[in-house]
């Protein structure tokens, strides 16, 4: 089993952009001017989001980490250039530090107004940017029994990930806050476990025949079984600021998806842990990032957070190299040192007392790898 054929683990990574105003650095509506430009070239790549101050990208299929890095790294520098050309500015963090969502005007869509008049409140609040990975499965069987057993690392990765320090001009003491505002949506957080693909099926059947949801993609799971593809979704984290933040934490989740795999092919299972336990991890991951604990379920105890990932790491390893993903894996080392989005945020602010700095830090931060 130690040559197993990981090329099915496909990548696809989709962010989440702040379009920013440079003179004031508030959020600003593009009026989807930067989604009309690029869409000449980027076709279906750039969407508009259910905010104007909104832009989403998405890369191709890619093979490998090498291809998403390549992608994601033109995605932003050709946002970031058709931004500039209409005299905009580009950002990538979890939350805008101080714009308030009342004053951002939603997307004349018929999806978005469909769920604003349903969720009301909650959706025109829910101004926060996002990452999603999508892991390529062979078939829907193995993307759940892998979703299920993945669930356990989404605190470990969504630490790494935290980028959200502030709300509305103000330091909430989460390295993630963004978590904080989406739990207002209904079929949030982490999921449950699902016995077999049918179950979970069955599931969507059910919400969909009673009226709950129309299709299976208002279903905001921090972890999915993609509705149409044949992926697991991963949805937890805060966009990254950079580029290699976001490809490390791509490759991590891939990594995880092979682990699983190739433990699977043993006829070996990594222990199953329910929801509540999980939701556990991931509180103390949004409140302290990758400073804080994390429980070690198996050991019955607090371990530093920054140990419980090397431990991840560990697990990891042995599918990095026929991933192609060591060197990208290895970033985490360097988040460690420099800190997450949320660190450098904070950091910013604590030297200068200006939220607009911080703005300004992120907006430069955008293109670096």
């Amino acid at each position: 089993m130690a040559n197993l054929n990981y090329q099915h683990f496909t990548l696809g990574v989709e962010e989440e952009y702040m379009v920013l105003d440079p003179q004031t650095r508030e959020l600003k509506s593009h009026e989807q001017k930067i989604v009309q430009e690029g869409q000449k070239f980027l076709k279906d790549k750039v969407k508009a989001e259910m905010h104007q101050a909104v832009v989403e990208v998405g890369t191709d299929i890619c093979a490998n980490i090498e291809e998403a890095f390549k992608d994601v790294a033109s995605l932003r520098g050709n946002i970031a250039q058709i931004a500039g050309d209409l005299g905009l500015w580009i950002g990538a963090s979890g939350t805008h530090p101080f714009s308030h969502w009342e004053t951002q005007l939603i997307t004349d869509h018929i999806r978005y107004n469909e769920i604003v008049n349903e969720l009301q409140e909650a959706a025109r609040s829910n101004l926060i940017f996002g990452l999603h990975v999508h892991v390529g499965m062979e078939d829907r069987k193995m993307a759940i029994h892998i979703a299920n057993t993945a669930r356990y690392f989404l605190p470990h990765v969504y630490a790494l990930s935290t980028n959200s320090p502030f709300w509305e001009g103000r330091d909430t003491g989460y390295k993630s806050f963004r978590t904080k505002v989406f739990d207002k949506f209904p079929r949030t957080g982490i999921p449950d476990f699902f016995d077999n693909i049918e179950a979970y099926e069955s599931y969507v059947n059910l919400l969909i025949k009673t009226n709950c949801i129309d299709n299976a993609k208002k279903i905001w799971w921090d972890l999915r079984v993609h509705p149409f593809f044949n992926t697991v979704e991963f949805r937890i984290c805060d966009v990254p600021m950079t580029i290699n933040e976001t490809i490390t934490i791509a490759a991590l989740f891939q990594a995880i998806c092979a682990k699983l795999y190739k433990l699977r092919g043993q006829n070996l299972n990594f222990m199953i842990y329910r929801r509540p336990l999980i939701n556990e991890n991931k509180w103390r991951a949004s409140r302290y990032g990758i400073d804080g604990t994390l429980i070690d379920f198996g050991k019955e105890t607090e371990v530093n957070t920054r140990a419980l990932i090397l431990e991840l790491l560990d697990f990891v390893d042995d599918v990095l190299d026929d991933l192609g993903s060591r060197d990208v894996i290895n970033y985490v080392t360097r988040i460690f040192e420099t800190g997450t989005g949320a660190d450098r945020q904070l950091a910013v602010f604590r030297e200068t007392g200006s939220l607009v700095n911080v703005v300004d830090y992120i907006h430069d931060q955008f293109l670096k790898v």
